[in-house]
């Protein structure tokens, strides 16, 4: 095996990647062209022949054509010098006879030659039958060889060599059959997969908005795929990204991102608390005069991975403690200490 490009490298369609080496495919496919050319060198041979024998039938039937026609000439003559009294009625019937089994064998002559015609066709049909089936095995052999040239098929940039997108393949290495050999990407091309909590998906829905942060930049797009099972209690959602790439941008990269459920406006909401769940209703402590935290009874409607709807129980400018507060289950008012 030879490794012409490396991982990064820019290709265009018909960039050679690897040429892979297997020396028993190039065999099998050597010997079937070496029986395609002997069974077309057979064909060849069996026409010669077939016309040989054509020709020699085609000269025996003209040769009897032509004494038949001589015979019949005779057996005329004589019936007439025979009415005459000039020949003897016996040396007539002998001349009939001769002509007479002159034109059988011509009949039987060329039934023969319409028999070889037929064998002949039939002949042929099962060698050129042969050839069309080594020219179609041949082929696919071909086709075999060629395909241990592998190209990049498209623009991009080579982002794998080998079966292991860890490492690159080296040289002289085996691979099996099925094995990844190379790995192209555009850049321009790219698409967004994140991991959603399977408590989350059940309201995503294909063609949602959503926002790609690289890092680099942020991306808008639209959720585009929502696999159906779930993995590790998350469910795969794929992003068809809208936006230019920002720079950085590449396959594989670690990104975050933000899909838009539903927007709501003029609605309370804070940050999501530990017990903080859809449509219940949980005590928190609501800081007062900066130096108490009451216990009150707050309820919440729709939520977010961070932020939850405020239904009831808090108003605007209200602060409270996000904090898990389960350690001070038997108190409803506590002192702040800075």
């Amino acid at each position: 095996m030879k490794i012409h490009v490396l991982p990064g490298a820019f290709v265009e369609p018909d960039t050679i990647l690897l040429e892979l080496s297997n020396p028993p495919l190039k065999q099998q496919a050597f010997e079937l062209e070496h029986r395609l050319k002997g069974a077309q060198a057979s064909l060849t041979q069996l026409k010669v022949q077939l016309k040989e024998s054509s020709l020699a039938l085609e000269s025996k039937v003209a040769e009897l054509d032509s004494k038949v026609n001589l015979a019949k000439l005779e057996a005329e003559a004589d019936f007439k010098l025979a009415k005459d009294g000039l020949v003897a009625e016996l040396t007539m019937k002998k001349s009939k006879a001769q002509a007479e089994d002159l034109q059988r064998q011509l009949e039987l002559e060329k039934k023969r030659v319409t028999t070889a015609v037929e064998s002949a066709e039939a002949q042929l049909a099962v060698q050129k039958s042969e050839i069309t089936k080594l020219e179609a095995a041949s082929k696919l052999k071909e086709t075999e060889v060629e395909s241990l040239i592998v190209r990049a098929g498209i623009k991009g940039v080579v982002q794998q060599i080998g079966p292991d997108p860890q490492r690159t393949m080296e040289v002289g290495e085996r691979v099996g059959p099925g094995s990844v050999l190379a790995e192209i990407v555009e850049p321009s091309k790219l698409m967004a997969r994140i991991k959603i909590a399977e408590t989350q998906a059940k309201d995503v829905a294909i063609g949602q908005p959503a926002t790609i942060d690289t890092r680099n930049g942020t991306i808008p797009g639209e959720v585009s795929r929502v696999d159906p099972s779930v993995v590790n209690g998350t469910v795969t959602v794929d992003i068809r990204l809208k936006g230019a790439l920002p720079a950085g941008a590449r396959p594989d990269l670690s990104i975050d991102g933000v899909i838009e459920l539903e927007r709501l406006t003029d609605v309370i909401y804070v940050g999501r608390p530990v017990q903080g769940q859809e449509d219940a209703t949980v005590s928190l402590f609501k800081i007062v005069d900066s130096e108490f935290a009451v216990r009150v009874p707050v309820t919440f409607g729709r939520a977010s991975v961070t932020s939850i709807e405020v239904v009831k129980g808090l108003e605007p400018g209200d602060e409270v403690v996000m904090s898990d507060m389960s350690s001070h289950e038997d108190h409803d008012k506590l002192k702040l200490i800075k």
